[in-house]
């Protein structure tokens, strides 16, 4: 029977304390706010001046472009349009930018990562 106590080992919550204030985390909320942000705002201000336009520029928006179709029923075809193409562009970013670094967290979390 030994009387050596073994060494304090670091708690779970410990780690992700670390991991929260290190220098690869902060690159990662960078990474996700450089998209996420401005993507945000131009949704916004895209969907604000459907809006916008739909309650003040009736006559615009009533513009047959063809047939029953007019500028409103463009603009609002054109916004599930925008959502899916947000989402598809994120996609991407997010598998070359984000989730690398997501990754790679992660692993140190695990032990898998490499001893740097």
């Amino acid at each position: 029977m030994s009387t050596d106590t073994p060494a304090p080992t670091t708690s779970t919550p410990d780690r992700y304390v670390v991991v929260q204030r290190s220098d690869e985390f902060a690159g990662l909320r960078k990474a996700l706010r450089g998209f996420i942000f401005p993507m945000t705002v131009a949704f916004f201000l895209w969907y604000a001046l459907y809006v916008i336009l739909s309650a003040y520029a009736r006559d615009f928006m009533g513009t047959k472009l063809f047939g029953n179709i007019n500028i409103a029923l463009l603009f609002g075809l054109l916004q599930f349009v925008t959502t899916f193409l947000i989402a598809w562009l994120y996609s991407r970013y997010a598998a070359r930018k984000v989730d690398p670094i997501a990754e790679r967290i992660h692993a140190d979390l695990e032990g898998k990562g490499d001893k740097r």
